[in-house]
């Protein structure tokens, strides 16, 4: 079955970047899209960036300009490049793979800090 897993957080000052991975484990073609989602504290879970298998692409307005989503079929790892970071962007990233006939896959999440 398919399954995701995410790594790259950790705590960075506000202007710093940090490169957020998703790898996906079992068959990547039963796989529409991959999401990455954040929840801070007093913060209902939000949609960040969002890349589907026909290339689409989606941004929320907050890291328009900011943030990069870009998938590697090669190591079939979707990733979050994110630039200018400020602390507002700290929370518990997630990613979610809408997978085919079945539903959605979440990863266990990986905290994002950023200091003022």
């Amino acid at each position: 079955q398919v399954s995701v897993v995410e790594s790259g957080g950790g705590l960075v000052q506000a202007g710093g970047s940090l490169r957020l991975s998703c790898a996906v484990f079992g068959s990547t073609f039963s796989i529409n899209a991959i999401g990455w989602y954040r929840q801070a504290p007093g913060h209902l879970r939000e949609l960040v960036a969002d890349i589907s298998s026909d290339g689409s692409i989606y941004y929320s307005n907050s890291v328009k300009g900011r943030f990069t989503i870009s998938r590697d079929a090669a190591k079939n790892t979707v990733s979050l490049q994110m630039n200018s970071l400020k602390p507002e962007d700290t929370a518990v990233y997630y990613c979610r793979g809408v997978v085919i006939g079945t539903g959605f896959t979440w990863g266990q999440g990986t905290q994002v800090t950023v200091s003022s």
